[in-house]
């Protein structure tokens, strides 16, 4: 089965907004992502196994809200109390996954394709997401991770780098096309280049 991304029908490839007699590099960057590999791992609330004793892809997983661990391929964000997000370009991980939490302990959904992924890089990305979410972007910093709401629509925030900030918008798939409306629309003043 051929996977169709969730913005297949809408996004269209170009510069927009203020743009003009502006250095390329200045402008915000955003693309959709729809190669990565995202899985839930939940821990049950009677599970005794302490989750600092596992790893996958080499990565440990952490209690420490609002942090991401990992390497160049995997990332494990903090989602909640013992609940987690492995995001990864490592489509294989699925087997590793599987070997090391155990139905007993844990509830491990796939969620590749019920997510929309737009990534937004640039020097005001953080500017345009302070125009419809809530959080305090001036203390986010890089491999923090964060749930909220941007101008409605429930996502998770995965700051990749700094300098210029390169951000991670996860979606559910069914509000992707009004994600990536809010996110173009924030950042018109700025101008954007769609890849």
């Amino acid at each position: 089965m051929t996977a169709i991304s969730p913005l297949s029908n809408i996004i269209k490839k170009g510069l927009f907004g203020d743009h003009e007699n502006k250095n390329e590099n200045d402008l915000i960057k955003i693309k959709e992502l729809n190669d990565l590999f995202i899985i839930q791992i939940a821990q049950y609330q009677n599970s005794k196994l302490e989750i600092e004793t596992l790893k996958v892809d080499n990565i440990n997983f952490s209690r420490e809200a609002l942090t991401t661990a990992c390497n160049d391929n995997t990332r494990i964000l903090w989602s909640g109390p013992k609940n987690w997000i492995l995001v990864s370009k490592k489509k294989e991980l699925i087997n590793e996954v599987k070997k090391t939490f155990n139905d007993s302990d844990f509830a491990v959904t796939d969620l590749s394709q019920s997510r929309t992924i737009i990534e937004i890089c640039g020097k005001n990305s953080k500017e345009v997401l302070k125009k419809g979410c809530p959080f305090n972007f001036n203390i986010l910093k890089k491999n923090m991770c964060l749930n909220s709401i941007f101008n409605g629509v429930t996502l998770t925030i995965d700051l990749i780098e700094e300098n210029p900030d390169r951000i991670r918008l996860f979606a559910l798939r069914s509000f992707g096309e009004s994600l990536y409306h809010s996110i173009t629309d924030a950042s018109l003043e700025f101008g954007y280049k769609v890849s």
